[in-house]
């Protein structure tokens, strides 16, 4: 599964300090969120200075491009695409001209009614030289501050045509806007070093160049930062509801991270300490799928009594593999990405902590790796309730029909894996686990039950979405 990117907004009132270099670390720091492309904008009071790539961050930037970034208000994002090609045209931060001045802005997020959006705009002559829902806000603020030039009712009006999930920092001349969806379903946190402002998507940017969380951007929000002032809108229905991603806390995030006042490292330690209590296992070693499952499988651990062992080893300089044609190439690739330590595995009964299945191939190939390493018996455990639909707010995990567990149950899904046992956390646990009410997480992958309305379009988005 991949996320759709990681953004990053920082403002000095220090104007002779360039914040390129801080805006570099913080991407660094934020990695995990995008690996196909980086970039930066900032502002030198005369300039909108630009540079992206393909690639990651240290990939991308060098210390003479990092000098060329003049300015002390800047924007910065790494990217997976989950709308719109992985090609250098659709990375960002997303840059253009119109009457008002020079704007750049970074997204976080998935726009469900992009393609509505995007007629309507080509129909009144806009032009697009990218296929990202981002292109489209940025045409969309165009529109609206050419009508009346104040970007603050600019960027009202505009979130009230959008459905979907965004976390947006915008770049508009010398000016820095913070935006985050009425639903909060993407994370965004605010913090201050001295004179200097900065958002992020996590709070482990932060802590990379020394600035202290302040707290959370809270949905519906717009934060004005050159001025220190913040802004709300009132969204399309009066009684919009709260639903913060839960797969954050159980997959995305880094564990270091505080996303919307829970630290995540804690969340998926109960995470674990609940799987053990909905399915113990008479087992020899805890073993965690890593990186993302090391906490719950800790958890596990110690309210099982069982001990914890790494019986894989991942292979961190591995990026994405292609799609290969033959299954034996594929089980390669997954033997490229995890290894296993067959002297913590050959012979013993395995409790193996995983945070989610998607298709389940990846699963499978990982039990057979596990199998062939000599282990007796494999309890598998998961730390997210099934995965039944599709995520249409910036989680690319799959099409329904491709979903696993969209038309098995636990037990024809145990069968084609391949384990000895299969158990799932629940949606209470979960719930319990994260600490916020299900009315104030989004769990629409899991249930059906989305925060925003879908457009009539959705299952012709959804087939669209991998080859925009």
């Amino acid at each position: 599964m991949r996320d759709k990117c990681g953004i990053v907004g920082i403002y000095s009132q220090d104007k002779n300090i360039s914040v390129a270099s801080q805006i570099y670390y913080a991407l660094y720091a934020l990695q995990h969120r995008g690996q196909e492309s980086a970039g930066i904008s900032t502002f030198n009071g005369c300039d909108m200075l630009t540079h992206r790539g393909m690639g990651l961050v240290c990939d991308v930037f060098n210390p003479e491009k990092l000098d060329e970034l003049e300015g002390n208000v800047g924007i910065g994002h790494v990217r997976y695409s989950t709308t719109g090609e992985s090609r250098i045209e659709n990375s960002q931060p997303f840059w253009s001209e119109f009457q008002g001045g020079k704007i750049a802005i970074a997204h976080n997020g998935d726009i469900i009614n992009s393609m509505e959006l995007r007629d309507e705009l080509e129909d009144e002559g806009h032009s697009f030289i990218s296929t990202t829902d981002s292109e489209v806000i940025c045409h969309l603020l165009s529109r609206e501050y050419e009508k009346k030039p104040n970007m603050i009712g600019a960027i009202k009006r505009v979130s009230e045509q959008l459905v979907g999930s965004y976390s947006l920092v915008v770049l508009f001349n010398g000016d820095l806007y913070v935006i985050r969806d009425p639903v909060g379903i993407k994370p965004l946190a605010f913090a201050r070093k001295g004179n200097t402002q900065m958002v992020a998507s996590e709070t482990v940017a932060f802590d990379v160049i020394g600035a202290e969380h302040v707290r959370d951007v809270q949905p519906g929000e717009i934060l004005h930062l050159n001025r220190g002032k913040s802004y709300c809108w009132v969204a399309n229905a009066p009684n919009t509801r709260r639903a913060h991603c839960m797969f954050e806390y159980v997959y995305f995030a880094r564990p270091d991270s505080v996303i919307d006042g829970r630290n995540v490292y804690s969340v998926r330690l109960s995470i674990g300490e609940a799987l053990y209590r909905e399915h113990p296992a008479d087992a020899d070693v805890v073993v965690p799928v890593p990186d993302s499952s090391i906490p719950a499988a800790i958890g596990y651990s110690r309210a099982s009594g069982i001990p914890y062992g790494e019986g894989l080893i991942k292979n961190r300089y591995v990026g994405r593999t292609f799609i290969m044609p033959t299954q034996e190439e594929r089980e390669t690739a997954v033997k490229l990405k995890m290894n296993p330590i067959r002297s913590e595995l050959e012979g013993k009964r395995i409790v193996l902590i995983d945070d989610s299945i998607v298709r389940g191939t990846t699963s499978r190939a990982l039990i057979d790796i596990i199998r062939d390493a000599g282990a007796e018996e494999i309890h598998l455990r998961i730390g997210c309730p099934p995965i039944k639909s599709p995520c249409y707010y910036g989680i690319a995990m799959a099409t329904r029909k491709e979903l696993i567990a969209s038309s098995r149950d636990v037990e024809e899904i145990r069968k084609i894996i391949g384990v000895d046992s299969l158990g799932y956390l629940s949606i209470e646990s979960l719930v319990e686990s994260i600490g916020i009410k299900k009315g104030f997480l989004c769990t629409g992958c899991l249930d059906g039950d989305y925060p925003t309305p879908l457009p009539s379009d959705i299952e012709e988005y959804e087939a669209l979405r991998p080859c925009l």
